[in-house]
């Protein structure tokens, strides 16, 4: 029972893969298969990709509270978890950005990308000179609102593959929900990088 947390994690590493080839595939960006999908095969692999996102963000709520439950926190889980939260997260900006034109996204994306990358470094460079950041719990709310977030926008993306109301009305109020909450994920994504980058300033001026 001990490993179920892991197990967990690395569920949720599998399935952000099969997500991101999944949405690729139906963008039209993997060779000798996507010329050969007819449009209700791109409709398939557009839902059963939103289902992993879905699945895999679900076990990021229950890793952590299982291995705490479990007694089962280990240095190896440590490494995982954050691993897996970047992953779903990157994957699903990216094959939410192959899934055609999207302005209102584009920018979000693209901060929320910039942020993640920027404090992996950070805890590269801290942990190089024995230097911890620990996860706030602002970051905590943050991965929670950008996994929300990009649930809405990846049902809004692939509005026709789950036949949803073909209301012009009812799909721009969609969209707006969730262009707004994918922008507010992303303010937030980046006050919690300004945070990391201060300790990390800090840390180093101690030295």
């Amino acid at each position: 029972m001990k490993s179920l947390p892991n197990i967990l994690t690395s569920l949720r590493l599998v399935l952000a893969l099969f997500m991101f080839v999944a949405l690729a595939a139906a963008a039209g960006a993997m060779p000798y298969l996507s010329d050969r999908l007819d449009p209700m095969q791109q409709f398939s692999l557009q839902r059963w990709a939103v289902y992993a996102f879905v699945i895999a963000a679900v076990t990021d709520f229950f890793d952590g509270w299982l291995a705490r439950k479990l007694d089962a926190t280990s240095v190896w889980g440590a490494i995982l978890d954050p691993i897996g939260d970047k992953v779903l997260v990157c994957g699903a900006v990216l094959g939410l950005l192959s899934m055609g034109p999207q302005p209102m996204v584009v920018l979000p994306a693209g901060l929320i990308l910039f942020r993640e990358f920027t404090v992996s470094a950070l805890r590269e460079v801290g942990a190089g000179r024995g230097i911890k950041l620990p996860v706030t719990l602002l970051a905590k709310w943050k991965t929670t609102l950008q996994l929300v977030a990009l649930a809405f926008e990846l049902v809004v993306a692939a509005w026709g593959a789950f036949s949803l109301p073909d209301d012009p009305m009812i799909q721009s109020t969609a969209a707006m929900i969730a262009h707004g909450l994918f922008w507010i994920a992303a303010l937030v994504t980046l006050v919690t990088g300004a945070q990391y980058w201060e300790q990390t300033r800090k840390a180093l001026q101690g030295d």
